[in-house]
C-alpha cells in the first residue's frame, strides 16, 4: 500500500511486456515448444514476484506467436496477475517480419500509452526468418517507443540465426542469448521475465512521465552478468539442440 501523501497516491505507470514467440515447423524438434510453454509457466509466479516490488509499475503483458504469418495469442494487454499461458504447437514457416509489424503497431500512441514505462519486447527463435523480417524491423525502429524498448532475444539451438536476433536487440553491449538444452532455455525465460522486468520497473526508470521523442534508448541498464550461460549444460543425459 502506497502511503498517503499530498494530491493523493501515485498512479502506477504501464508496463507493456511482450513475447514473440517462432512456432516454426523446426520447434516440434527435440521438445523445444514443449519446453518453452513449460518455462514461460515456470517463470509467471517469479515475473509476479518481481513486479510486487514495484507497485508504481502496472505491468501488462501479451503474446504473438509466427510461423506461417503471425498472430495474437494474448492480444490484450492483460495484467499480469491476471495472465495465464494457454500452450502454442509449432508448424509451418518463420515469417519473423510480419510479428514484428504486428510490435511495432502496438507502439505507436494510441495505443501505447503517452506515460508509459519503456516497453520490454522478447523475441524467442531457433531459425531463420522466411520473410521479410528488415521492414519488421525498420517499423519498429520508426516508433519512438520501439527504439526506447528494451529488447531481447533467446536463440533456440544452434540453426537460429543470430545475427537476425543481434539486429533486433540493436545494443552493442547486449547479445542474444543461446539456449542449446531444455535446461538453459528455462533459465533464460526466467531472467528475462524477472531481472529484465526488474529493471525496466525499477524506480530509477520511471523519472520521465512523457512519451520518447527523436531517435532515443531505453536507458534500462540491463545486467548481463547475471546470466550463466552454461547453466544445465553439464548434465550428459540432457537433450542438446
Amino acid at each position: 500500500m502506497v502511503p498517503n501523501r499530498p494530491g493523493g497516491e501515485l498512479a502506477s505507470r504501464p508496463l507493456h511486456f511482450i513475447w514473440m514467440l517462432d512456432c516454426s515447423g523446426s520447434m516440434n524438434m527435440n521438445g523445444k515448444i514443449q519446453q518453452l510453454n513449460q518455462a514461460i509457466k515456470e517463470a509467471l509466479p517469479h515475473m509476479r514476484s518481481v513486479a510486487d516490488e514495484n507497485p508504481s509499475a502496472k505491468v501488462l503483458v501479451r503474446a504473438i506467436t509466427f510461423s506461417n504469418g503471425a498472430r495474437w495469442h494474448v492480444a490484450n494487454p492483460t495484467p499480469l496477475e491476471d495472465f495465464r499461458w494457454a500452450d502454442i504447437s509449432a508448424d509451418g514457416l518463420t515469417d519473423m517480419g510480419k510479428a514484428l509489424k504486428l510490435v511495432a503497431d502496438q507502439l505507436k500512441i494510441p495505443p501505447m500509452e503517452s506515460r508509459a514505462l519503456p516497453p520490454v519486447l522478447v523475441l524467442v527463435s531457433d531459425g531463420q526468418p522466411t520473410d521479410d523480417y528488415k521492414s519488421g524491423l525498420q517499423a519498429i525502429k520508426d516508433q519512438p517507443w520501439g527504439q526506447k524498448a528494451v529488447r531481447i532475444a533467446i536463440a533456440i539451438g544452434a540453426d537460429a540465426d543470430v545475427e537476425v536476433l543481434s539486429q533486433f536487440i540493436d545494443h552493442p553491449e547486449i547479445k542474444p542469448l543461446q539456449a542449446n538444452s531444455p535446461q538453459q532455455l528455462t533459465d533464460y525465460i526466467r531472467w528475462a521475465s524477472t531481472v529484465v522486468l526488474k529493471q525496466a520497473s525499477s524506480p530509477a526508470n520511471q523519472a520521465d512521465g512523457s512519451a520518447p521523442s527523436g531517435t532515443v534508448s531505453s536507458g534500462v541498464a540491463i545486467p548481463m552478468a547475471q546470466i550463466t550461460p552454461n547453466s544445465g549444460s553439464n548434465n550428459p543425459d540432457e537433450d542438446v539442440w
